[in-house]
């Protein structure tokens, strides 16, 4: 069923899928069904989730389920900002060198370069 969605979460549910090997219409998905899992169980606190969220909580002091949100929370968080990260495109800005592997693992050099 089509359904309209705000470019930034398009855009982010695109960079994150790529990390997860999903394409960004199945990222949503899998978002949508953490949040529905999450507003469907009575037994998760869901103030207690936010608040380990927002750093404010303690992760251990929760129950194995909430745990599991909390994680998979912070996995979509991390991938969102790793896909969000181009360390080339900042080394080339800056002038400076870098090395990186190929994807065959071979090395490759890039000078740094001069303004």
């Amino acid at each position: 069923m089509p359904t309209r969605i705000d470019g930034e979460l398009f855009a982010a549910a695109k960079s994150c899928g790529v990390l997860n090997s999903r394409s960004a219409a199945q990222q949503i998905d899998h978002w949508a069904r953490i949040g529905r899992e999450l507003e469907s169980s009575a037994n998760l606190s869901h103030r207690d989730i936010q608040a380990v969220l927002a750093g404010d909580g303690s992760y251990d002091r929760l129950q194995e389920r909430e745990q599991a949100i909390v994680r998979a929370t912070w996995d979509e968080q991390i991938a969102q900002r790793i896909g969000s990260v181009n360390l080339a495109e900042k080394f080339r800005a800056s002038g400076a060198g870098y090395a990186e592997a190929d994807e065959h693992g071979n090395l490759i050099v890039h000078e740094p370069t001069t303004h």
